[in-house]
């Protein structure tokens, strides 16, 4: 037998997780065993030969799903994974699997609760939690806790913000190191988004707290997992995660890094089993040499999920593909099953992806903010995203119209905003998050439409200031990647990115695109396309193309031009984005850039 210790008192209430014999164990405190999980002074007294038999863990995963979550389920069995050498068993995939399955069996067994309900609920707890920060004592947050209506209450008296005003009049005091400005606490670590709509980063707050509502999120997507009918042994594969480096940056103060990054960086141990590329490569800042190290190491992993940014994602898969002069990835990968994206749409690399894979590949769509996990698609038969709305964030919703916004798409003063109950289908709304790392009905940048307001399911349709509307077209990132998508399925192209503006044209004005591709593509016969797809994507477009926009302009460019853009201004990898609209001094330097960089003729 063998017996897990603490070394410390035990209370009354608490003892150890012993195996009295080679069949069989008692847990006689659950709570005891969770603290085991999650302590770093548990150790594990071994006394007997160092192989356990299947039944047992199987057994010992069936009593512990009723009494622990589902990260501490898979804590203690890997425990005992790395101390007894069980891998030498084809056990891990199927007791994974069942952890995930019974740690979904108490969000079945909880009466589904309506989205507004559980979003009053998180509104409250959040309110109650920041009312003696500097923020909740100014904008009277014990107060509005004694309204009836709490949600109106903080509607009227907390007004909205951008990232600007919120950083000017309260995250400035957060970056200097002060505690409780706008969430109870000293917060440790800043996001930095990827300024592809500003001119410099912007460094938004990470807490404790939201890394736990993040990791939250995350299992729940990988308990959906069962839904899609893998064998046993995919559960014990890989998961390739590429995001910003973990080797933050410290100033004294706070560590700052990509989202991505920082939620790596404070993986669970659970999970370092499953994560690749690994901690050591995962630290590596230089992008250039993390794909190298990437392509080094892949014969040497066996991958059943991919995670990350399309594009980032198609240069890393290429170049494991001609390293080992590959067919497709799955000669080396046969496992991979799932590709979770997020960032951009999908559907413009749809088209180059499905050359990369030689099997049937499971698409699942994520919408992980910098500010947090928002949504992510739960019915695979439906390309639109499920909000997590019982986690932490509260929602607002702001049509996306001119009484709201201006022409730049600035948000104006005090706008519309609505709650989860009080919007339509088929409206575009921007989006203002109140959250447990100290936002406050803040404004994020971008834009979604209900598809089903029973289901509380959206689709992203694009960025509040990545929108063309010179002159009331309303062009928005969904028209434009669905016109890209169209042209690739058309005409049998790749498209890798693209980018749009709107100029001058004599006295009105014209539309002016840029594709990134490395096939021939005649740009006549791409202008008169997409012209044609997008009078029947918008009807705005079709009217405003008649009276006010009177030519479109299409330059085809190699995919490397944005490629080497991205690197030249250090936004290679990780959650970085090439924007889908350039306005102005943006469109100025780019046009400038493909100049000095022969690109194009001057």
């Amino acid at each position: 037998m063998f017996q897990l210790t603490k070394e410390k008192t035990l209370s009354s209430r608490t003892g150890p997780v012993v195996f009295p014999d080679m069949t069989a164990f008692s847990i006689l405190s659950g709570r005891y065993a969770m603290d085991v999980a999650s302590s770093s002074s548990a150790s594990i007294r071994p006394i007997m030969p160092k192989k356990i038999p299947e039944k047992i863990l199987k057994a010992f995963l069936m009593t512990a799903g009723a009494v622990f979550r589902i990260d501490k389920i898979i804590n203690i069995f890997l425990l005992l994974f790395d101390h007894f050498t069980i891998h030498q068993m084809p056990i891990l995939g199927p007791l994974v699997k069942k952890a995930y399955e019974l740690g979904r069996l108490p969000d079945k067994a909880k009466p589904k609760v309506d989205p507004y309900t559980a979003q009053k609920r998180v509104l409250k707890k959040l309110i109650r939690r920041a009312q003696f920060t500097a923020f909740g004592e100014y904008y009277g947050f014990s107060e509005i806790l004694k309204s009836k209506d709490f949600v109106r209450s903080f509607q009227t008296r907390v007004p909205t913000f951008t990232y600007n005003t919120m950083f000017r009049k309260w995250w400035y005091r957060i970056l200097n190191g002060e505690a409780f400005v706008t969430w109870p606490g000293r917060v440790k670590y800043f996001a930095l988004t990827s300024g592809t709509s500003e001119a410099s980063s912007k460094h938004i707050p990470v807490t404790q707290e939201m890394i736990r509502a993040i990791r939250k999120v995350s299992i729940r997507q990988l308990v959906a997992s069962l839904s899609y009918g893998l064998p046993d042994n995919f559960y014990e594969k890989g998961m390739l995660m590429i995001g910003g480096s973990t080797h933050l940056h410290y100033n004294g103060t706070y560590y700052e890094g990509d989202l991505s990054g920082i939620s790596a960086s404070t993986i669970p141990f659970w999970f370092q089993h499953f994560y690749k590329p690994g901690k050591r490569i995962s630290r590596e800042r230089e992008w250039s040499v993390k794909l190298d190290e990437i392509v080094k190491s892949a014969v040497n992993w066996d991958i059943g999920v991919i995670v990350g940014v399309p594009a980032w994602i198609q240069i890393i898969l290429e170049r494991i593909i001609a390293h080992y002069n590959l067919h497709n990835i799955h000669e080396i990968w046969p496992n991979l099953s799932i590709y979770v994206h997020s960032g951009v749409s999908f559907e413009p690399y749809a088209k180059s992806f499905e050359k990369l894979f030689g099997k049937h590949m499971i698409y699942h769509e994520a919408y992980l903010a910098s500010e947090g996990y928002i949504a992510y698609q739960k019915n695979m038969q439906r390309k639109s995203l499920g909000f997590v709305y019982d986690n932490s964030l509260f929602f607002e919703f702001v049509p996306f119209d001119d009484q709201n916004f201006d022409e730049e798409g600035n948000l104006v003063d005090n706008p519309v905003a609505l709650t989860i109950d009080e919007v339509e289908e088929n409206k575009e709304y921007a989006l203002l998050l109140s959250t447990c790392a100290g936002a406050w009905r803040y404004l994020i940048g971008d834009t979604v439409k209900f598809t089903s307001k029973a289901d509380s399911e959206i689709v992203i349709t694009g960025r509040t200031k990545h929108f063309l509307s010179i002159c009331g077209e309303h062009l928005s990132v969904e028209n434009m990647s669905g016109a890209i998508k169209m042209l690739c399925d058309e005409l049998n192209v790749e498209i890798r990115e693209f980018t749009v503006t709107g100029i001058k044209h004599d006295s009105l004005w014209a539309h002016k695109w840029y594709l990134g591709t490395d096939d021939v593509l005649d740009p006549a016969v791409a202008k008169e396309k997409i012209d044609e797809y997008l009078k029947v994507l918008n009807d705005d477009y079709r009217v405003e193309r008649i009276a006010a926009i009177k030519e479109v302009f299409v330059e085809v460019l190699p995919s490397r031009a944005f490629s080497t853009w991205m690197k030249i201004h250090k936004k290679e990898g990780g959650a970085n984005k090439f924007p889908r609209v350039i306005k102005k001094d943006q469109h100025t330097a780019w046009e400038k850039y493909l100049v000095e960089y022969n690109f194009k003729t001057a």
